[in-house]
């Protein structure tokens, strides 16, 4: 089977709700990132064969297909086709794979794979609710509801649910959550985002290119201090993921466009992974996943040099890092979503960028992606640095 390489990986810096990037439409803001992954990479416009994008929000500004608009507002030529596609977090992770899939198959050369949300402009939940019974506009259909009485699928409850499960306290949720601060305000002073980060120009004429969500002034007083969404939860809005505006984008290429366009390989798409399981805990099945990916690899955890496990909510990637055996010092080494943000659609090929050169930066070699995602459902993508 032929081999896939990423030879560019960009993400802009993320926005805060009502913030910096609040004016950007989000097909324009998603052609910024298709118009990155082409100049950084010296590829043709003209030679993609497809971009796949992943949004979860489809509705509204995000609607009538905007994988399509997107490529229709970028400086790639109006022949190149696309596709929008949502596997909830997952879904610009699951566009990488879609994208390795046609490379790896012989089918395609060159794929864009991205991902945007606009969760100022398209909020959270627009495209649909789940109710805890059948009625009518809701999710639930009636045979969904007589397979699952009485059950709203939420992320919020599985979240709860997963710390319940595992043990975890409010303390030690909000002791990860600070450490995502710390890790992110470093790896900003230290300049780690730069080469990923595509500038957003603004209203004022300045460039958008800091994430806004880190908290440099974080701490435990403050974040003990938040109140829970539940009355005895533990999960506040400080030890889940911020609401996040932003795209991203990976360019996915056969070792014969590699050679044909001269671009420079990053890494090697080495597994791709992709499970389900039960849709109420919901956000556990990164755990299941990454032990699929890992055998089918023949790889052992310990094999791995740095871990990428999006913080949907703090209990995730502490379960994760249990239930593995993984070392906590690999993981998100540069703070995660619940400092930088987590953009629904675009936090999959957000997250790959940020693996990628945070595995150059340090001369490593392995990466692990993976997240959870809604409906029980999870993507693991194992890379290595060429």
């Amino acid at each position: 089977m032929a081999e896939a390489y990423i030879c560019a990986a960009v993400r802009t810096a993320g926005g805060r709700r009502g913030g910096k990037v609040a004016d950007w439409h989000p097909v324009d803001l998603a052609a910024q990132s298709l118009n990155a992954v082409v100049d950084r990479s010296g590829v043709d416009p003209a030679a993609i064969e497809d971009v796949v994008m992943g949004c979860v929000g489809q509705v509204g500004e995000q609607g009538l297909h905007i994988g399509r608009n997107a490529v229709l507002a970028s400086k790639l030529p109006e022949h190149v086709p696309a596709v929008s596609i949502d596997r909830q977090c997952g879904s610009s992770q699951q566009a990488i794979q879609f994208a390795a899939q046609a490379v790896m198959s012989g089918s395609m050369d060159l794929v864009i794979a991205a991902g945007v949300e606009s969760m100022t402009r398209v909020p959270m939940g627009s495209s649909g609710r789940f109710t805890r019974s059948f009625e009518p506009g809701s999710a639930k259909s009636p045979g969904l509801d007589k397979k699952y009485p009485n059950i709203a699928f939420t992320q919020f409850a599985g979240a709860e649910m997963i710390a319940q499960k595992h043990g975890f306290t409010r303390e030690q949720l909000d002791a990860f959550s600070l450490e995502s601060h710390k890790r992110a305000a470093a790896a900003i002073q230290a300049g780690a985002f730069k080469d990923e980060i595509v500038p957003l120009e603004l209203a004022d004429g300045s460039f958008h290119t800091q994430d806004e969500g880190v908290r440099l002034d974080a701490s435990m007083e403050g974040l003990s201090g938040l109140k829970t969404l539940v009355d005895g939860g533990v999960i506040t809005a400080g030890n889940a993921s911020q609401i996040c505006d932003g795209s991203s984008g990976v360019l996915v290429a056969s070792a014969e466009a590699v050679k044909t366009h001269g671009l420079t390989p990053l890494a090697r798409i080495h597994n791709l992974t992709v499970t389900a399981g039960d849709p109420v805990i919901m956000l556990e099945e990164p755990l299941n996943a990454t032990d699929r990916a890992l055998k089918r690899a023949g790889m052992k955890i310990d094999d791995i040099d740095l871990y990428e496990v999006n913080e949907a909510f703090a209990p995730v990637p502490l379960a994760w890092l249990k239930h593995v055996g993984a070392d906590h010092a690999k993981l998100n080494v540069n703070g995660g979503a619940i400092a930088l943000g987590h953009p629904l659609g675009a936090s999959g090929t957000k997250l790959m960028a940020t693996l990628i050169h945070a595995l150059k930066a340090r001369g490593k070699k392995w990466g692990l992606q993976t997240m959870c995602e809604g409906g029980g459902v999870a993507n693991v993508t194992i890379i290595e640095v060429v």
